[in-house]
């Protein structure tokens, strides 16, 4: 029972932590170029010691093969003078030092073999590891990009589509508008029709035949003979007639 409420219990956890991992991509990226580079380091520590191991071993040989040559010096001049038993001693120990000689020589080639070995595998997988982190970082920009396309697409169809719900409101303005202009040109033709034009005309001509009397009478007590719808003509001069204005003398 409690291992199936622990399992439980990892399964919201992995999937609490990838909806973080979703929404956090770069910090996930980051991480994953940290720990490449503590595995890089990690891993030339273990090649250092390795390559202290081959400086070790060709130090050795180096050794072995001046004792060799200084022992078969030996030898050879220990045997000439004739002296076998000290001849015989250093002919034993140079014996050992040639054995141990081919073990570390051989031993020295294989850890040179598997420090270059390790050192390319090194090469190889920090070089996949960075093609990798590159891959996911162009991935990431790409998304970046899908991701504002997408925005900028949903933003103008949100666009267009107010736009297009705007049209029946000016549509609708539109028809207010209309039935108002219609509603004001019948009301301005019933004031029209309304208007008693008669009475205009006959009040009109009244006007117009008062003041023709008015004209009339002027002129008759001035002595002025006046035609109708014509100006007023002049007297000849030396008359008896009156004029309007001085007397020319």
């Amino acid at each position: 029972m409690f291992k199936r409420f622990a399992n439980l219990m990892k399964g919201f956890f992995g999937l609490f932590v990838t909806g973080l991992e979703k929404k956090k991509p770069e910090a996930l990226l980051e991480l994953e170029r940290e720990n490449l580079r503590k595995q890089i380091a990690q891993y030339n520590q273990g090649l250092a010691a390795h390559a202290g191991l081959c400086e070790r071993l060709i130090t050795q040989v180096n050794k072995l093969e001046t004792d060799e040559r200084e022992l078969r010096a030996k030898t050879t001049a220990l045997l000439r003078v004739n002296n076998r038993e000290a001849a015989g001693q250093t002919a034993l120990r140079l014996q050992t030092v040639q054995r141990e000689l081919a073990e570390n020589r051989t031993q020295a080639e294989q850890a040179e073999k598997t420090y270059q070995e390790l050192r390319r595998a090194r090469d190889v997988a920090i070089k996949n590891a960075q093609a990798k982190i590159e891959a996911l970082r162009f991935s990431l920009d790409d998304l970046k990009i899908k991701k504002a396309t997408a925005e900028l697409n949903e933003m103008a169809a949100g666009m267009i589509t107010q736009i297009g719900g705007s049209g029946d409101t000016l549509a609708r303005l539109q028809t207010l508008i209309e039935e108002e202009r219609q509603s004001a040109a019948g009301r301005a033709r019933v004031a029209r029709d309304s208007l008693d034009i008669s009475g205009v005309a006959l009040k009109e001509a009244e006007q117009k035949a008062l003041e023709e009397q008015a004209l009339a009478d002027f002129a008759a007590n001035e002595g002025i003979t006046v035609q109708s719808n014509q100006a007023p003509e002049k007297p000849e001069e030396g008359g008896s007639t009156k004029t309007m204005g001085p007397l020319k003398e």
